[in-house]
């Protein structure tokens, strides 16, 4: 009879820690809120947007590449579109430093004693460090390519998520920066941080305090707009915008095609070859192929002649 019972306790404890929310998002989980994305993944289950995409992204407006999203439409859910993925307003420590990379997420909010000593036990369960507070936790698995995004929900006094040191330590990691709906510390000293670069609501010298961290890699808000792990974050002067994995290329090849059409539309208004109106609405067959023929001697194209042909045609598969 106790062997009976012992062996109950010890499954139901078991089924305790296996169903124990942990402090990260596990693979499977980040998978499966992601499950679009066909591509490689890091080992912590986040898409792995290329490099090349990165790059790309970064050189080309934010506003044709929300203009690109929004215009995406969801099979299967009508109406539904991807109109809550920017964010203006911000605080940049470089305004003229644009910054482009994939998101790791956390989570902050008010400090409860009983929660925050759940947080802290698992995560020492998760082999996380012990020394320091809580909030280094997610620059501990930050890799190269990386942006950190936290919601620390805009508190700006006690609320600063980082000041110098943490920023040296997270440059280190992903050779990038942080997007935060919070605040900073020590901007002087993080402005010094060469490469770095941070997007956030608000400045101030107090340190952290009376907040916790709940989780790492899993869905957040930051303002406005809903930001998954792996989200291609792009930011720049004029606001951020975290674009979904799989739509990835789709929209920065969009944007740059975009980015093409107007400045052969200013080219030729320059030249006073067409009329505004004739640039500003639906072109017709004369402009279009004028269009192709331009893009044959355009210095730097963003991807091969084809590729863009291939968009215009609507032969582009994704």
């Amino acid at each position: 009879m106790k062997k009976i019972i012992f062996l109950f306790v010890f499954a139901f404890s078991s089924l305790i820690v296996i169903n124990a929310q942990g402090v990260g998002a596990t693979p499977e989980y980040i998978k499966a809120i992601t499950s679009e994305w066909k591509g490689e993944r890091f080992p912590d289950g986040r898409p792995k947007v290329p490099d090349e995409l990165l790059d790309r992204a970064k050189n080309v407006a934010i506003e044709a590449l929300w203009g690109a999203l929004r215009n995406i439409r969801v099979e299967g859910m009508q109406g539904s579109t991807y109109s809550n993925q920017y964010q203006g307003d911000w605080h940049i420590v470089h305004p003229d430093q644009s910054m482009s990379g994939r998101a790791v997420t956390a989570q902050y909010m008010p400090s409860r004693p009983d929660m925050e000593l759940y947080i802290k036990e698992q995560g020492q369960l998760e082999g996380r460090a012990q020394q320091g507070g809580t909030n280094s936790w997610p620059i501990d698995v930050l890799v190269e390519g990386d942006i950190y995004v936290a919601d620390g929900y805009d508190k700006i006094i006690d609320g600063t998520l980082i000041g110098d040191n943490l920023a040296n330590a997270i440059y280190r990691n992903s050779k990038r920066g942080v997007v935060f709906y919070g605040s900073v510390r020590d901007e002087e000293g993080i402005a010094l941080v060469d490469g770095f670069n941070a997007w956030v609501t608000g400045v101030d010298p107090s340190y952290i305090q009376g907040m916790m961290l709940t989780s790492i890699n899993h869905p957040i808000r930051i303002g406005r707009a809903t930001c998954l792990p792996g989200d291609l974050v792009v930011a720049k002067k004029y606001g951020v915008l975290f674009i979904p994995a799989h739509l990835a290329e789709r929209v920065i090849v969009a944007a740059e095609v975009t980015e093409l059409r107007d400045r052969f539309g200013w080219q030729r208004l320059r030249e006073g070859k067409y009329l505004p109106g004739q640039i500003d609405s639906r072109w017709t067959d004369e402009i279009n192929a004028d269009f192709r023929a331009w893009l044959n001697q355009y210095p730097q194209l963003p991807m091969p002649l084809k590729d863009i042909i291939d968009y215009l045609d609507g032969n582009r598969t994704w």
